[in-house]
């Protein structure tokens, strides 16, 4: 609970000035000073803020629509030992947001490109940050029913607000050009104004089978690449693996 305290009051800023000049400490209801023994007092139940703290990423867990919820703490980085762990550590402070910086997860099926995705959303919440997550095939769903609607300006500008968009699994479907279209236009809204992470099954050169046109895959492109972090996790599928482990490989298997 003590870390608890501290990391709230960082993010306040309580903590954030030389112990030389309390007064700069001073926020409504919360510091009073320090006693005798050189301790700040405060002007109210310090584990109600934790409280009220926790509650608040609560709601933003809730809000971001993550089908489940997984952690760093549970990722198998042995399983994928091309990837770049110190950056995925990097990562998960979340100090690539307010650089407005993307993040594209690249590698076949079955790597933990999702579970990676949603590790990242997860400590964005944690740190006070409005994430959103969603597939490209229901984005693009979305974002057609919005249009048909009538409600697709306020749609958009609902997802350019986030100040992280996951948009999972672009390349397990082929888009429409409507929908491709559509898509380009979230991106392109994002674009140096918040961030976006993308994971794909499918290498750079083979996104035109999936948005339909060279040139509106190099816009896309251009602006997803433009500050971004690379996480590229090929390998063996981590699923397949384990299925194998489980059920006992084919050849293993004694015949009767």
């Amino acid at each position: 609970m003590t870390q608890d305290i501290l990391v709230v009051l960082k993010k306040r800023s309580v903590l954030s000035f030389p112990a030389s000049t309390p007064k700069q400490f001073r926020t409504p209801h919360e510091l009073r000073g320090r006693n005798a023994n050189g301790k700040w007092i405060f002007d109210f139940p310090i584990h109600e803020l934790v409280d009220r703290e926790r509650r608040a990423t609560e709601r933003r867990i809730h809000q971001a629509r993550f089908p489940v919820v997984k952690s760093l703490d549970s990722f198998q980085f042995l399983a994928i030992p091309s990837l770049n762990k110190t950056l995925v550590l990097e990562l998960a402070r979340c100090e690539f947001l307010p650089r407005r910086e993307n993040v594209l997860l690249l590698g076949n099926s079955g790597t933990g490109k999702t579970h990676l995705a949603l590790a990242l959303g997860l400590a964005a919440c944690q740190r006070g940050h409005r994430v959103r997550f969603t597939t490209a095939a229901a984005l693009v769903h979305e974002l057609m029913e919005a249009r048909d609607e009538k409600r697709l300006l306020r749609f958009q500008k609902q997802l350019a607000s986030y100040e992280l968009l996951i948009v999972d699994e672009l390349g397990f479907v082929p888009l429409s050009k409507t929908g491709a279209e559509v898509l380009f236009e979230v991106f392109s809204q994002r674009y140096e104004r918040n961030s976006t992470l993308v994971t794909s099954n499918l290498p750079f050169q083979e996104w035109t089978e999936v948005l339909g046109s060279e040139r509106l895959t190099g816009a896309l492109l251009d602006r997803l690449t433009h500050h971004v972090h690379i996480l590229e996790m090929n390998g063996q599928s981590y699923r397949l693996k384990q299925s194998k482990r489980k059920h006992g490989s084919p050849s293993s298997r004694r015949l009767v």
